[in-house]
């Protein structure tokens, strides 16, 4: 999402900065250039810690070093009247963006796409006890109201930073995007992935991306569970993250592997074969998470124009867009016997998985290209550097 929007802006003309940290994710050892310039972005590299994501401890030092080093970094950059967007990931990122926009005269733009320290205390973080939680609570929510913008994902999360003081002049929806022109439908029988998976015939249930704490996979396996005697029904997990090692384990122990299949992330170069591979993709967000997070897998599966089965609470921002557009099934988590039902329907019913999916692909051509992002990004800017109020699109 950064890079795009970064080369988008500076292909019409904007001077565009970007300070990441030298790592990769997952790859606490990589080193990559303090300096590079890409497709007329200048990438600004800072240094940090490098204990890595797998511990607590470890992952909050890498965080502080961050936050320190791009802050003298950004700081060496900036000038009066230039916007500044603090994206999310890491967390807290926009205190960063506030002491610079302050510092320099800058507008500050917050590009939120994860809300913490909300999704921190869900976690049950051990340090977050409550005078802590009333201090990151203060500073972020100082950071929220100093933005001149505040761009969020959805109608959900725009109703959770209004709460917190910041008014609707200075909120923003954009949703995420996919590549249109990347990412199209492919029909089974052109998609060199699904033969060399060996699933030609079978009816595949995709997971694309990460994994993660905040999503939840109990009720898929118990449904998968279910359905372990037909032979036809194949469970994909393409991807990583902190629960996928967890839900090997799970199906080993319950003697599904010949139900699934585990396969690792694919280059963006084959993104359109491996999101095309399954008939049907599931995507879950715990209730608890919802306006926490947007999973962006959303747009890619709908690009690729196949149906979506969203497991979580109905009122939550993807399943209401899936049954807005009835392009898939939206299922309360822990109703194996609904998603049981929806599976075996779209695995016997190839002309309303065939209509969902082209529904999905429509959505996406209508709310969700890139194109449209880009073009609502460069008015947002644009309102930025005159001093006028955001036009939320709230009808999305």
């Amino acid at each position: 999402m950064v890079s795009g929007l970064a080369f988008e802006l500076a292909s019409a003309g904007n001077d565009v900065h970007v300070v990441t940290s030298r790592q990769l994710y997952n790859k606490p050892g990589a080193d990559l250039p303090a300096e590079e310039v890409v497709n007329g972005v200048r990438i600004h590299r800072v240094g940090t810690t490098g204990f890595g994501r797998a511990r607590l401890p470890g992952r909050a030092m890498d965080y502080l070093s961050f936050y320190f080093t791009s802050w003298r970094r950004t700081l060496t950059i900036a000038r009066d009247g230039d916007i500044i967007v603090a994206k999310t990931d890491p967390p807290m990122i926009s205190l960063v963006g506030m002491l610079v926009a302050r510092q320099r005269g800058a507008k500050l733009v917050n590009w939120v796409q994860d809300v913490y320290p909300e999704i921190a205390i869900e976690f049950g973080v051990p340090f977050l006890i409550t005078p802590v939680r009333r201090l990151l609570f203060w500073l972020r929510d100082m950071s929220l109201r100093a933005a001149t913008t505040n761009v969020v994902l959805g109608q959900l999360p725009a109703r959770l930073v209004s709460a917190r003081g910041v008014s609707s002049d200075n909120i923003a929806i954009i949703h995420n995007w996919s590549d249109e022109d990347d990412i199209v439908p492919v029909a089974h029988a052109d998609n060199m992935l699904r033969q060399a998976w060996g699933l030609g015939d079978k009816f595949v249930v995709g997971y694309s991306g990460n994994l993660g704490r905040t999503h939840e996979f109990l009720t898929m396996l118990s449904a998968s569970e279910r359905l372990r005697h037909d032979d036809r029904i194949v469970f994909l997990v393409i991807g990583a993250g902190h629960q996928n090692d967890s839900l090997s384990r799970a199906v080993k122990a319950l003697g599904l592997d010949r139900s699934y299949l585990f396969v690792p992330y694919q280059d963006s170069a084959v993104l359109k074969y491996s999101l095309g591979v399954p008939d049907v993709h599931w995507i879950s967000t715990r209730p608890q998470f919802e306006g926490l997070i947007v999973p962006s897998k959303f747009y890619g599966i709908a690009a690729a124009g196949r149906p979506m089965i969203s497991i979580g609470s109905k009122k939550g921002e993807l399943s209401r867009l899936v049954e807005e557009h009835q392009c898939g099934f939206a299922i309360e988590e822990d109703d194996v016997e609904a998603l049981e039902s929806a599976i075996t329907l779209l695995s016997r019913n190839q002309a309303l998985c065939a209509t969902m999916g082209q529904r999905a692909r429509s959505m996406l051509d209508h709310y969700f290209t890139r194109r449209q992002a880009f073009d609502r990004w460069h008015t947002l800017i644009s309102q930025v550097e005159l001093g006028r109020p955001s036009e939320s699109d709230a009808t999305r």
